[in-house]
């Protein structure tokens, strides 16, 4: 393990935002395999690869480059490694940033699944709400511990990480149609 975590270092190091895009869209695959199969219980048999390759679409193409970007306009907003920066970027984040981004991978979700633009605003007044309301159990303190102790160019990396549980639910709710 300390072997393949070197190796993502290295990785890191020479090609950041290459390596930033796959592990997002990487990991937005694994939370909908979770989903499949752990939230759903699909099985194998009825596994939807169609889906999983949408979800890591959207994790290649828009949450990889987009909160890869925001940490680094975050890094530019709040400058410093202190407790009190911590809790500024944390709030800007789950105020500002959150929000806007659960309603666009929401609808970018819907339309991959061919909603309509009607049936996609009728799914965001249905699931948008509650949607957020779980944001707001899980990302505040691991916003904040992630400003406070993790370098800039890993902290996309770590959001993904605990983020494998948040893509189960998310792909599960942005699937329910």
């Amino acid at each position: 393990m300390a072997g393949l975590w070197r190796s993502y270092q290295a990785l890191m190091g020479k090609y950041p935002w290459t390596v930033q895009l796959v592990t997002a869209g990487s990991l937005v695959g694994v939370g909908d395999v979770i989903s499949q199969q752990l939230i759903e219980r699909r099985g194998l048999a009825h596994h939807s690869v169609r889906r999983t390759a949408k979800m890591m679409s959207i994790g290649f193409f828009f949450v990889g480059p987009v909160i890869g970007s925001w940490y680094k306009v975050l890094d530019r907003l709040v400058v410093g490694g202190t407790k009190t920066a911590a809790m500024k970027k944390m709030l800007l984040d789950q105020l500002c940033f959150a929000p806007c981004f659960l309603g666009a991978f929401l609808s970018i979700s819907s339309a991959l699944n061919g909603l309509t633009a009607e049936e996609n605003v009728a799914k965001l007044k249905r699931d948008y709400t509650d949607a957020l309301i779980s944001n707001y159990y899980l990302w505040p303190p691991v916003q904040i511990a992630n400003f406070y102790f993790i370098p800039l160019h890993h902290r996309l990396a770590v959001v993904q990480i605990v983020a494998v549980v948040w893509n189960s639910y998310l792909t599960w709710k942005a699937n329910q149609l």
